[in-house]
This record gives structure tokens, C-alpha cells and sequence, in this order.
């Protein structure tokens, strides 16, 4: 008898409240689709929460039919795992509430939230927090993964600005997780990922930010942008903690390349015209392009770059400094770039990130000033072989330039020393942690910390 004839799977069916998909009905293979077009996988059925009480149930019911359990919001994993082959997918996607409290500066937001929503919503308010670069990405993954956005050097990491936590643990108990009341389960969803138990409502502190900001991009031709780069070395390790420097090596369809900076300052736009200006000024851009502009408008610049289902693969290393080794290494790999959709990116974190104690949240890697990674965008799989392989070729010349860290929400499927990596010295900790809230490890399809033996 299968899963779906034992009459546990009708009462299950039944008290329901959201929609469940199988793999015999018409909606099935939209919903087992997620954000990275290279990701194919069959789960047994996708479980629609409309609540935490079908969060509650769903995860019952997995235990019952014995069937492995991934944890889906956003999709947006590069790895897909939030999916998994004949398992049950638990879906909050559908779970979009947020009450924003404008006087305390605190949003109260359900976790089917995406990005794009939730700045819509706290800025109606005049307020943010840190969020990611994609209106499409879920909240809830970034926050666990610890969350690297625009305002990240002035107000700290999105899992530095969750102040409490509704969650569903292993086994079935809805838990609050704040400074008063499991604490230290607060401290393992600050950057610890998926593996203590589905989030149902986070809260954040919110900033006052916008809504205008003072934003824009320069761009250099691939024959200066040796030099161009290390004036952004220079100009990004001495910037105010409110200027956010993201750059990256890009490419024309015609494969003509190009390095660019974009340049977002979360202050005053008088000021932010002031120390903007050298990057503006120096050497001889193709294009140079500042103006105030809204924080909604700054926070959705790349959704037409991270289309949802096309194929993506990066592989990323967290660096201390930009040497000029370094830039050799990323011109040089980036040439060879087989897909002229693919580019190089380099996230500036540091600023208020670095001021936060390693100790403090799961999120250790705090002493990096850049996010660096190879990200391949193309659509046909005949292509698969030969972007993943630059894809690679480029992280291992990066590699000795790397702080030996990495953004967990970077990661692939690379094993357990890289997931360690990501955690550094809390993963003892947190291994120990989820002895406590996973003892048998039911939450294991993300990048996994196994329970202490």
C-alpha cells in the first residue's frame, strides 16, 4: 500500500487547510519548479501551508508516512533543496502577512514573504531593513543564511536585525524564539539556516531609510579595468559604513567586457553626491550614471538578471582584501567566460557586519570585506558542462586569495567542510544545538549541521 492509500494520508487530506499537490494532477510540475531552471526533481506531493497549523500537520504527517521533508519559501536555493525526490515539500510560499509597527520600528512578517513584498511594506512606513539583491528571493531563506544586502554595512546583517522568531520544531511544537524565550534557539536561526525547525514569522528591527537614496553605476572598458579595480580596492576598504560598493565584471551579448560599480548611499543625498563623487571622477568611464533614487527601485535593479527558470550555478570564496593578484586572476578567468550572460561579482560587506562579535549569531565569517563569486547564467543543458566547469576552474584560481570563509547562502552541494566553513568556530555550537531542537535530524535537506554523536 502506498503512502497516499493509509488512511492517514486522508486525514491529513482533510484537515488541511491549504493546497496539496500530486504528482498525477495538472498543477504538479509548476509546482515542483523552483527559482534555478537547472534543478529537476519529483517530490512524493507539495503541501501548500495556509498556517502554522498546516506547517504542524504537514510535518506529522511526514513522520508518518515515513517521507523525507525539505522546506520551501522562496525557492530560490541555487542548489534546489528545497525540493527533494520523493519526499514532501512544506510550503509556506502562501504565508504572506506583515504588520509593520511604524512607532517601534518592528515588522512582524510571515515567512512566504519575498523580498520585494516586504520592502513595499516597511517602506510604506519609510523604514527597512537589510534584504537581499532579487525581489524574488524569500525572506526566510536569506534571513537564516544570515542575509548580505545594500544596507548591510550600515544596519548589519538581515539575521543581525531579527529580534524574534515563531517556529515549528522537529517535533511539531510551535516555539517563540526571542532574547526572553529560547534564546538560544534565536541565537541558531541568526545565520544557522534551516536546521532547527520551519520558521512560520520572523521580526525585525527596522531603519529609517529613503525613500530616496543617493544610487547609480560607473563602467569602464575591459582594457582599463586593471586599474579601475584597484581604485575600487582603495575606494571600498575606506568607505563610510552607509556607502554600499557592489561591483562586478559583465559582458555584452557581443561578448564586448566591461567592469561596473554600483554605488548605493543609505545618508543624506548631499552627502552621499560628496563622497560618491571620486568614484564618479576617476579615470575615463563609458558611462557614469547618479541620481536620488528610490529604495524600492534600488532593491529590484537586478530582477531581470535573476529571471526565475533559467539555469544558474556559482560557486563563492569571502575575501579580506583585493589584491592586485587577485584582480589579475579575476580578469584573466573572467575572459574566458563561456556564456556572455555570466558575470563576476564582488559584494562589499564589512562596515557594521564586521563590528558584530562572531560569537554573537551563527553567522561567523565577519572579518570579510567582499563577497566574491562566478555566477553562470545560460539556458540550454547542452551548455551545462562548460559554464559549471569555468564556474570552477574560476573559484579554484580564487582560491588563495579567499579568507577560507563563505556565505552559507552561496553554497552549493559541497559537502561538509564547506558548510563548516561557512560556520567556522560556532559550528561546534551549533552541532550541539541541533542535538537539542533535531536530535534525529529530520531537517536535513539544506546545508546540513548533523547533530552532535
Amino acid at each position: 500500500m502506498s503512502f497516499l492509500e493509509d488512511p492517514a494520508c486522508a486525514k491529513f487530506r482533510r484537515s488541511f487547510r491549504g493546497q496539496i499537490v500530486l504528482p498525477t494532477d495538472a498543477a504538479y510540475d509548476e509546482a515542483r519548479s523552483v527559482w534555478n531552471g537547472m534543478v529537476d526533481k519529483r517530490p512524493a506531493l507539495i503541501a501548500y501551508c495556509a498556517d502554522s497549523g498546516d506547517v504542524i500537520g504537514a510535518l506529522d504527517f511526514a513522520a508518518t508516512a515515513s517521507l523525507a521533508v525539505s522546506v520551501r519559501a522562496g525557492g530560490h536555493n541555487a542548489a534546489g533543496l528545497s525540493v527533494a525526490d520523493n519526499g514532501l515539500v512544506i510550503d509556506v510560499s502562501r504565508m504572506k502577512r506583515i504588520d509593520v509597527d511604524g512607532e517601534r520600528r518592528i515588522a512582524r512578517a510571515e515567512a512566504g514573504l519575498t523580498l520585494g513584498e516586504f520592502d513595499a511594506a516597511s517602506q510604506s512606513f519609510g523604514l527597512a531593513t537589510t534584504m537581499g539583491v532579487n525581489g524574488d528571493t524569500g525572506i526566510a531563506g536569506l534571513t537564516l543564511g544570515g542575509g548580505i544586502g545594500k544596507l548591510g554595512r550600515s544596519c548589519g546583517l538581515t539575521c543581525d536585525n531579527l529580534v524574534a522568531a515563531d517556529v515549528v520544531t522537529a517535533d511539531g511544537r510551535m516555539m517563540r524564539a526571542s532574547a526572553d524565550e529560547n534564546a538560544d534557539l534565536l541565537w541558531g536561526l541568526r545565520g544557522g539556516g534551516g536546521n532547527f525547525g520551519i520558521v512560520t514569522a520572523f521580526e525585525y528591527r527596522l531603519h529609517p531609510v529613503g525613500p530616496l537614496l543617493w544610487s547609480g553605476f560607473v563602467l569602464h572598458d575591459y582594457a582599463h579595468a586593471r586599474d579601475a579595480m584597484r581604485f575600487y580596492a582603495d575606494f571600498s576598504r575606506d568607505a563610510p559604513d552607509e556607502l554600499a560598493l557592489d561591483a562586478a565584471l559583465v559582458a555584452e551579448p557581443s561578448g564586448q567586457r566591461f567592469f561596473t560599480v554600483s554605488a548605493c548611499y543609505s545618508g543624506s543625498i548631499e552627502e552621499g553626491r560628496r563622497i560618491v563623487e571620486p568614484l564618479q571622477t576617476y579615470g575615463s568611464p563609458i558611462e557614469e550614471r547618479f541620481a536620488p533614487t528610490s529604495y524600492l527601485q534600488i532593491q529590484s535593479a537586478n530582477d531581470t538578471t535573476f529571471q526565475r527558470g533559467r539555469r544558474y550555478y556559482w560557486k563563492a570564496h569571502l575575501l579580506r582584501e583585493l589584491t592586485d593578484d587577485a584582480i589579475d586572476a579575476l580578469l584573466e578567468s573572467y575572459a574566458a567566460a563561456p556564456s556572455n550572460e555570466s558575470f563576476v561579482s564582488l559584494q562589499h560587506v564589512g562596515g557594521a557586519i564586521a563590528r558584530v562579535p562572531r560569537s554573537e549569531t551563527a553567522y561567523v565569517n565577519r572579518d570579510a570585506l567582499y563577497d566574491c563569486f562566478p555566477i553562470s547564467i545560460w539556458d540550454d543543458p547542452h551548455d551545462d558542462d562548460a559554464n559549471i566547469a569555468w564556474t570552477r576552474e574560476m573559484w579554484t584560481r580564487m582560491k588563495p586569495y579567499s579568507s577560507g570563509g563563505v556565505y552559507v547562502n552561496n553554497l552549493g552541494d559541497e559537502g561538509e567542510d564547506r558548510v563548516k566553513a561557512a560556520y567556522g568556530e560556532n559550528y561546534p555550537r551549533l552541532a550541539a544545538l541541533k542535538s537539542k531542537y533535531d536530535p534525529t535530524n529530520i531537517f536535513r535537506m539544506n546545508q546540513n549541521v548533523p547533530p552532535t554523536a
